[in-house]
């Protein structure tokens, strides 16, 4: 269905009637009172800005405002000039359907520097989908003093060369964005850069989204992944880095290079369905996790402090995704699974307009998620020095880290033969990694001699191997077969 707003190209009438309500898009029907909606208003200004549609109700079904009477469809209007406290920069587009009814769009553009209220000072917030507000006056103090933080990538870079822009992606934002025009007049209409003298001068954000390469511009602007042997940093004479790639791009590529070289990166370990003998393949930790890690470190980074990159730290037993800057204003690490806030809301939205972010502000619920499904640990956050750390824990140290195919092969052909005692000694050889005959015989109840005799069968199929050069020796180890 094409656009009918001419301050939005993306925005369609079957978008506003059907798409789910987020951190920039709100329903609200007809009956909703002036100082209600007001307060919606106020809580985007103070946010990542957004659209409010007027007229339309929760289930999706336009509302004839034309059926208010002059009164209150005028004081409508005027909204923000009764209500919202210091002038905003909100448009309202009147809209008249095919269909006859008249519905109000409010484009509530966001303000880097000032905090907005009402006439009596209270002040709201867009927390996802929904509005805070009126906020104590510590989340007020915590609201200031993050604005200047996030006005850096509002800032205005009239050194940068738009020659440095990597091409393809500005189209594929403009075709995203079903815009008609260039993407310098798409710039300019979504605050990415402006016109100050007869030419248009980008920000930051646009840098960040769209240069070639941004650290050209912006120090650090980049993604290092370095991976340790062992479960601990180690220097000197025990130096145990075996890789360290650094990766810099303008962000919609660092996203689609780091999903591609963590995939390739991450190692996988084997679960055993007992019920029917076959190895399931899982994961050293779920995509949805490390990846929503990454893409919010990407959105939530703090780029006015230059000192660090993006730092993916990747241990034998857990994997660190670490970011420079505090979290933003109304977050704590106990509450960040409730509260949300963008830093960098422009960056934030034109990533979730590319489809880079799915819902937003909801990619730490998903990380919660996705690491429960898998049965894994809680993941931890950690607030510390300016930087903030996530961190995956996995379960492949306490698995078989490789298992042979052909060992994998032999279990499952053979798994309908193998009797209870053969069964019970394979399931805790992938626990355990390896052990003697005389724990495998307590562990399953069994004899020491009928331990044994079960041994010595998976050794003839070659699925386990003996480690010891005595004929009799108890404390000889069992291990599955390497090669």
């Amino acid at each position: 269905m094409s656009a009918f707003s001419i301050h939005n190209s993306r925005l369609t009438l079957e978008g506003i009637c059907k798409d789910v309500e987020n951190q920039y898009y709100e329903r609200k029907g007809r009956d909703t009172k002036a100082s209600k909606l007001a307060n919606q208003i106020i809580g985007m200004l103070n946010a990542s800005g957004g659209v409010i549609a007027f007229g339309i109700s929760d289930a999706g079904k336009p509302e004839d405002l034309n059926l208010l009477t002059p009164v209150k469809l005028d004081a409508y209007r005027k909204i923000i000039n009764d209500f919202v406290r210091p002038p905003a920069n909100v448009v309202l587009e009147e809209i008249t359907l095919t269909s006859g009814e008249l519905v109000f769009l409010y484009h509530v553009e966001h303000d880097h520097e000032r905090l907005f209220h009402r006439e009596n000072e209270d002040v709201f917030l867009r927390v996802a989908d929904s509005n805070k507000g009126p906020l104590s006056r510590e989340e007020v103090r915590k609201l200031e003093y993050n604005k200047p933080i996030r006005s850096f990538e509002d800032e205005l870079r009239p050194d940068f060369d738009s020659a440095d822009f990597r091409k393809t992606v500005c189209e594929f934002y403009r075709e995203k964005m079903r815009f008609e025009g260039s993407f310098e007049e798409l710039a300019v209409k979504r605050n990415l850069a402006a016109r100050k003298d007869g030419k248009v001068i980008y920000k930051n954000a646009a840098i960040l989204l769209f240069a070639e390469d941004p650290t050209q511009y912006i120090a650090n602007a980049s993604v290092r992944y370095v991976r340790y042997s062992g479960k601990e940093r180690h220097s000197g004479s025990e130096f145990n880095v075996v890789k360290d790639e650094r990766f810099e791009e303008c962000l919609p590529r660092l996203v689609e290079l780091l999903d591609r070289f963590i995939h390739a990166t991450l190692r996988d370990y084997y679960y055993l369905d007992i019920e029917d003998g076959k190895f399931q393949r899982i994961p050293e930790y779920p995509k949805e996790a490390w990846l929503e890690g990454i893409v919010n470190a990407i959105c939530h980074r703090s780029y006015n402090l230059q000192g660090n990159s993006i730092y993916l730290r990747h241990y034998d037993d857990r994997l660190e995704i670490a970011n420079s800057g505090p979290l933003p204003a109304q977050v704590t690490v106990e509450t960040i699974q409730k509260e949300r806030y963008s830093r960098n809301p422009r960056i934030a939205r034109v990533l979730s307009e590319m489809g880079y972010v799915r819902e937003l502000n909801e990619g730490v619920p998903r990380i919660f998620k996705a690491m429960h499904k898998s049965m894994l640990a809680d993941p931890i956050y950690a607030d510390l020095n300016d930087t903030v750390t996530l961190t995956l824990r996995n379960k492949v140290t306490d698995h078989m880290e490789t298992i042979h195919a052909d060992v994998l092969a032999a279990i499952e052909g053979n798994w309908a033969s193998f009797n209870p005692t053969q069964r019970g000694m394979i399931l805790h050889l992938m626990e355990v990694h390896e052990a003697i005959a005389t724990t495998l015989a307590s562990k399953l109840g069994v004899g020491e001699q009928t331990a044994r005799n079960n041994l010595k069968k998976l050794e003839e199929l070659e699925i386990i191997e003996r480690l010891s050069e005595k004929q009799r020796d108890k404390m000889a180890l069992y291990r599955f077969k390497s090669k």
